[in-house]
């Protein structure tokens, strides 16, 4: 049986539907994340099923049980779920012991238990020598463990986050994503986890819901969501990536300024009309000298239009010599490739998805 399970969920505000008819399910100890753009309806999505919004249409059940329909929910305070905001919301009057005991001390267990339990959470969390501090007392980083082990230590059936991280500078966001993971991989918690941001998904998910105008375009592991996009949304939001239309006649696809061989892609492609394909750009090469020939691998000649230096890699702009497209392309920061050369791009079918 699984732990959530959303059956055609919708919520509308008049003619506008925020979110439209969404199935979803985990199963217990899984993390999910729902990605998209602001306005995708993925907050109204966690906010229903933490029981704040009732749904227009659907259900929404835990371990059988349904929490949430047209006709009836189930308060907040029933739903044995933990909710993480944006602000953090950790009380500022208390110390980091006081904020992460709270919730158990509403939940009327014994002092005793209580201080063993928030003692352990605190560990974990690696602030047990700042039990005694206040949260005006504590960095970004640290406000956000507080939350964490607040939510936590209550052992809830379903973990929801809002957006935790947009408040942190660039540095702490990437801090936090592993140590959400490796709470997560401590604890098991059934998780679900609002983020804009397709790295801290990356980094923190075991699948990935890609939300777009209030629907799932799909949901999938973070690797399989990179590699295979279905949709050209998921494609352009998951990553950078290029897209290039090509004609088919069964035998090659014709690109603009070069063709590849059917065979060569090793997964169906369209035996005859269009076809557009995703690219990651960091799935060709890029070489002045022309490349050593490699299997399923197809060597095009191209004129280096643009590039910027971003440290950890070069970033180029090119078009081939018979073609008007232009294609984004990255490679090592020692490829010193200047504007205006001629070069070689090395383009591997295996590595180009179909966009459907």
């Amino acid at each position: 049986m699984s732990r959530l399970k959303l059956t055609g969920i919708s919520r509308h505000y008049g003619d506008f539907h925020a979110v439209d008819n969404i199935n979803l399910e985990l199963q217990s100890g899984e993390f999910v994340s729902l990605l998209g753009p602001s306005g995708c309806g993925k907050t109204t999505t966690l906010r229903m099923i933490a029981g704040f919004v009732e749904p227009t249409l659907g259900t929404i059940e835990m371990d059988g049980q349904i929490l949430s329909s047209p006709s009836g929910s189930v308060s907040p305070d029933r739903r044995q779920m933990s909710m993480i905001f944006q602000s953090y919301a950790i009380w500022p009057n208390m110390t980091v012991e006081q904020n992460v005991a709270f919730g158990l001390e509403l939940r009327k267990v014994q002092k005793p238990e209580i201080k063993r339990r928030v003692g352990e959470m605190l560990e974990v969390v690696r602030l047990n020598h700042l039990a005694d501090r206040y949260p005006a007392e504590l960095s970004g980083g640290q406000q956000q463990r507080v939350a964490l082990a607040r939510a936590i230590v209550i052992r809830p059936s379903v973990l929801l986050l809002d957006e935790p991280l947009s408040n942190l500078d660039a540095t702490l966001r990437e801090e936090m994503r592993f140590e959400i993971r490796r709470l997560h991989n401590e604890f098991h918690v059934t998780t679900v986890y609002v983020t804009h941001d397709q790295a801290e998904a990356m980094v923190t998910s075991d699948r990935i819901a890609v939300m777009n105008h209030g629907r799932i375009e799909q949901i999938a592991p973070p690797r399989e969501l990179y590699d295979n996009p279905k949709t050209r949304f998921v494609a352009g939001f998951i990553g950078r990536t290029n897209f290039i239309e090509g004609t088919s006649d069964g035998d090659r696809i014709s690109f603009d300024g070069f063709s590849l061989p059917c065979a060569a892609f090793e997964r169906d492609v369209p035996s005859e009309g269009k076809a557009v394909f995703s690219v990651r750009p960091h799935s060709m090469r890029l070489s002045i000298a022309p490349p050593a020939a490699r299997d399923g691998c197809t060597p095009v000649g191209v004129t280096v239009l643009e590039r910027a230096f971003l440290g950890e890699h070069w970033d180029y702009i090119v078009r081939s010599f018979e073609g008007v497209s232009s294609l984004r392309v990255m490679t090592s920061p020692t490829d010193d490739i200047p504007v205006g050369a001629s070069a070689w791009l090395e383009v591997e079918p295996r590595q180009m998805a179909l966009i459907v």
